[in-house]
This record gives C-alpha cells, sequence and structure tokens, in this order.
C-alpha cells in the first residue's frame, strides 16, 4: 500500500494486517486471557492498515473483538481499512448491524472514504499484459482512513 510506505518514509510506525488475520489474533487472545495486551500491542502503530475488510464475512464474536479495537485506538491513532464492501453493507458484514453501526461511528468520525471504482491494480496489468479479457461489471474498493 502506497500510504503505507508513505506513512513510514515520514517516520511513522506502521503495521499491516489482512482483516482474517486481525480477527484470529483477537480471537486467540481472548481465548487464552491476552486479549487486553494484544489490543494494547495493536494500539501501538500510528498507523493500522487493515486489508480486505468484508472478504469474509465475521463472526458474532469477531465482530465484537474487533469494536474493541477500533474503540481502543479511537482519537489515539490512525486506522486505514481497505474492503470490496460498501460501508451499507457492513451490518452483513459483521453480522450484527448494531455492532457495525458502532464501528463506523467511530471509524468515520475524523476520516476521510475513498471509494475507487473499476478494476483492481492486479487485474488492470493482467488486462494490459493482454492474459485477462474485460467482463462483467467493474470491482469496487473503499479505503477508510482516519485522521
Amino acid at each position: 500500500m502506497s500510504l503505507g510506505r508513505e506513512a513510514i518514509r515520514q517516520n511513522y510506525n506502521v503495521q499491516f494486517v489482512t482483516a482474517a488475520t486481525l480477527v484470529a489474533m483477537l480471537a486467540k487472545a481472548h481465548g487464552d486471557g491476552t486479549l487486553d495486551k494484544q489490543l494494547t500491542l495493536l494500539s501501538r502503530p500510528k498507523l493500522l492498515i487493515i486489508d480486505e475488510l468484508g472478504y469474509l464475512p465475521f463472526e458474532a464474536n469477531a465482530a465484537h473483538l474487533f469494536f474493541q479495537l477500533v474503540s481502543r485506538r479511537y482519537e489515539k491513532g490512525s486506522i486505514l481499512i481497505t474492503s470490496n464492501r460498501s460501508v451499507g453493507e457492513w451490518g452483513n458484514v459483521f453480522g450484527d448491524a448494531v455492532v457495525a453501526t458502532a464501528i463506523l461511528d467511530r471509524l468515520l468520525h475524523h476520516s476521510t472514504v475513498i471509494t475507487i471504482r473499476g478494476d483492481s491494480y492486479r487485474l488492470r496489468e493482467k488486462r494490459r499484459s493482454g492474459l485477462l479479457q474485460k467482463a462483467g461489471p467493474a470491482l469496487e474498493t473503499n479505503e477508510t482512513a482516519n485522521q
């Protein structure tokens, strides 16, 4: 992610994690009684990048754990989230509209939402090389960056 690289160039601490890996880390920490320690570690970087939110739906407990992370970082550190789902679909992603609303309330305050329509960088490169034909509707990516 170029935003993450630029933050590093500007001497910010940055951590990158996929949403699936993050949820697994939080669930494991919750199970072994180290959730507070894990949340503290995830709160340290100036920028936390969470990739692929919504690619896989969250289980109910995972949504609550994710909320705890967002709440812990709220107004203390930036979160950049990439997703192929619009924020209107996050109730389905998290399996709970109330939890999704609470997460979005914190994420969208002081944030900029960037909607990118069209092919991903990877698909665009495949098309340029002639390995892939354009078919069907374009993909949509949403990035949310807390400031």
